[in-house]
């Protein structure tokens, strides 16, 4: 599979990464030198996709952040491929380290990750890259989709009708380059205490307030300190009321949405989305308000806002 890949030749180990939901097979590699690196695999079907992706992470690295860098793109497997090579960032996933520290460490980690945001959503948009269309369209029949399914929890409706009534709200702002899946699983804890960003397959264009909807799925139950520290470093504080009714739009739907979704992956990831569905009900009350209830005045001065 390699062979085609000239640099491959002073490779010494290859292993697989098994990790994550990417279709891309993903390998660890050691070079001759002493260094690591990220080998992602994608058959050849994918090659204009994974072309863009290549350069839109070498737009992320450009920004001096602090991430998995673009190192070559190609073809390899006699063809039948296409791979992308990126440096490997060392270190463990935040998502496992964040319980270990302190609330107020969890909190400037949390700022940390808004300022990376920050600088991604900060990239020139090229014209060509502009969807034609939102995503407003997108989400209402993904939302019917879970409406005329047979995982539907009980007191879903308030937060159904939340999304109808206001759909609107989402995609107000000028579009971004997004990370599109920016989440404390896709962020490196470095020895040094900083963190760094990986994983960029799902990036796209779009409304950058859509990628704070996983600090409820997949952040709250970590750290809400973290959560708190995201939002406060990239609106440098001043929080539009503009993104917290798009941030409740895009909660409540995803709430609802990936109990639908995960009916693919079986019992378990459906009974983890319904956990994290009633814990956003109980956040948002039941998505009669869009303030979450975690995000408070008390909390922000107790972790240092």
């Amino acid at each position: 599979m390699f062979k085609d890949i000239k640099a491959s030749e002073n490779w010494v180990s290859v292993e697989p990464v098994n990790k994550g939901w990417s279709d891309d097979k993903k390998f660890l590699v050691a070079t001759g030198e002493g260094k690591q690196l990220l080998l992602r695999v994608s058959d050849i079907e994918n090659y204009d996709a994974k072309k863009k992706e290549y350069e839109i992470i070498t737009k992320y690295a450009q920004t001096g952040i602090k991430m998995s860098e673009p190192v070559e793109f190609g073809t390899c497997d006699d063809g039948k491929s296409v791979y992308i090579l990126l440096t490997w960032l060392a270190g463990e996933d935040l998502e496992s380290v964040l319980p270990r520290l302190t609330e107020r460490e969890q909190y400037l980690l949390g700022r940390q990750a808004g300022e990376i945001l920050r600088k991604i959503h900060s990239i020139p948009l090229d014209e060509a890259d502009l969807p034609k269309n939102t995503k407003k369209e997108k989400k209402l029949f993904q939302l019917s989709r879970y409406e005329e399914s047979d995982v539907r929890i009980s007191g879903d409706e308030t937060a159904i009708k939340y999304v109808k009534d206001n759909i609107d709200e989402i995609w107000k702002v000028p579009a971004v380059y997004q990370h599109g899946d920016f989440h404390p699983g896709n962020l490196i804890y470095s020895g040094d205490g900083t963190i760094g960003v990986i994983d960029f397959n799902r990036w796209e264009v779009g409304d950058p307030y859509e990628e704070f909807y996983k600090l409820e799925s997949f952040g709250t139950e970590l750290s809400v300190p973290y959560c708190i520290g995201q939002i406060d470093a990239y609106f440098q504080g001043g929080i539009p009321e503009g993104f917290w009714k798009a941030n409740a739009v895009y909660v409540a739907h995803a709430s609802l949405f990936s109990i639908k979704w995960a009916e693919k992956f079986g019992q378990k990831e459906i009974d983890g989305m319904v956990r994290r569905a009633r814990a956003a009900f109980a956040d948002f009350d039941g998505f009669n308000s869009y303030m979450p209830k975690w995000y408070t005045d008390e909390y922000r001065k107790k972790y240092g806002a």
